[in-house]
Formats: structure tokens, C-alpha cells, sequence
């Protein structure tokens, strides 16, 4: 069963496998509220700062239509890739910079349908990551987390090492390199987008 995705104008459209590996969080840091204050797109992080992603494998990531607009931002020099809808500022979801590491969290907002259709597909929100950043006090799930992260990093490695890890819609199979140019803030930026510009 694949979900649906699109951005918000619906100028790019794909969808996601459904896996036993994936898996549905939420994450408080510091950085994904950032990103959010970039983008400046309203229902990325919900009251207490936390943005929800589903945790999954790059190749089940397939994108149908729109490609063009996929853009990529990094907050950092060694920072996550930021992946968006340059169309309309969607968040897609966030990588490592190299696709060796074969892991994808996509960000609730591209998901057709809204949180009822994403738990109707992947499950109840299971982790909470970074609580100590939250706005307000949130209940951890160390426990739950560890065991959803061993479970991921298992089926990483055993992409990584069947080679299925190339399968991977944000990087070039050929080179290893992001299909787009990677947009690293300014240092002004980034203070604005952690909000202390004041």
C-alpha cells in the first residue's frame, strides 16, 4: 500500500511504500523548528515546537510528478539536507548528506490526507525525539526509541550492504550527489531562523 504525497499547490505529487521498517515520530529539536521559521509555511510544528515525521527507507520514496521544484537546504555546512517544494514552501523531509546512510524522515505536511490517513497507513505515533527542546513539557519515549532506531539502523545496513541504497530519489545514483544543489543559510539567516535576531 503506498500514501500519497504533494505539496501544498499539488505541483509535486509522489507517494511512499508502506514497510515494516517505517516508522511514525516526533521530533522537538532545536534545528526542525528552525527549518520551520525558514520555510515560513504555517502547520509545520504543532504547540510544543515538534515537528511529526514518518522514519523510512529512501527507495521507498517515489516521486511522480513536479521533480523540478524539489529544492534543498542545510542549516549548517555539515548539516541534515532539508528537502522542500520550492513551488510553495512544503516540507518534504530531511537526509543525511550522503546516501550511504539510507534514511528518509518525511514531514507530515506532504502527506495527502493529514495525520488520520498517515496512522490509518503507518501506525500510531510511536517516539518522541529531542523532548528536551520542546516549548512546553512533553513525555519522552526513550525506551520505545531505542528499540524504533535499532530496528531502522538494522534495515539501513542491510540496504547498504545489498546495494538498494542507491535507490534513493534525492541523490544521483551515478555520483552520490544531491540531484540538486544544496542551499547552506547565511549566517544571518540562520540567526533568523533560530530566532535570535532580536
Amino acid at each position: 500500500m503506498n500514501h500519497l504525497l504533494r505539496c501544498r499547490c499539488g505541483t509535486l505529487q509522489g507517494n511512499l511504500e508502506r514497510s515494516a521498517s517505517a516508522t511514525r515520530a516526533i521530533c522537538y529539536c532545536r534545528d526542525c523548528q528552525a527549518y520551520a521559521r525558514f520555510l515560513g509555511t504555517p502547520g509545520v510544528v504543532d504547540e510544543n515546537g515538534g515537528t511529526e515525521v514518518v522514519a523510512s527507507l529512501p527507495r521507498h520514496v517515489h516521486f511522480t510528478a513536479g521533480l523540478d521544484v524539489l529544492s534543498c537546504v542545510s542549516l549548517s555546512e555539515h548539516g541534515l539536507l532539508r528537502w522542500y517544494a520550492g513551488c510553495c514552501k512544503t516540507p518534504i523531509g530531511n537526509t543525511p548528506r550522503s546516501p550511504k546512510v539510507p534514511y528518509v524522515g518525511l514531514i507530515h505536511s506532504c502527506f495527502e490526507g493529514g495525520s488520520p490517513a498517515i496512522e490509518a497507513t503507518f501506525g500510531p505515533r510511536r517516539i518522541a525525539v529531542n523532548t528536551r527542546s520542546a516549548r512546553n513539557p512533553v513525555r519522552s519515549t526513550a525506551m520505545a526509541t531505542a528499540a524504533r532506531v535499532i530496528g531502522l539502523m538494522a534495515s539501513a545496513l542491510g540496504n547498504r550492504l545489498g546495494g538498494t541504497y542507491k535507490q534513493n530519489p534525492f541523490f544521483a545514483a551515478d555520483t552520490g550527489t544531491p540531484i540538486r544543489a544544496v542551499r547552506v543559510l547565511s549566517s544571518a539567516e540562520r540567526e533568523r531562523a533560530y530566532g535570535r535576531d532580536g
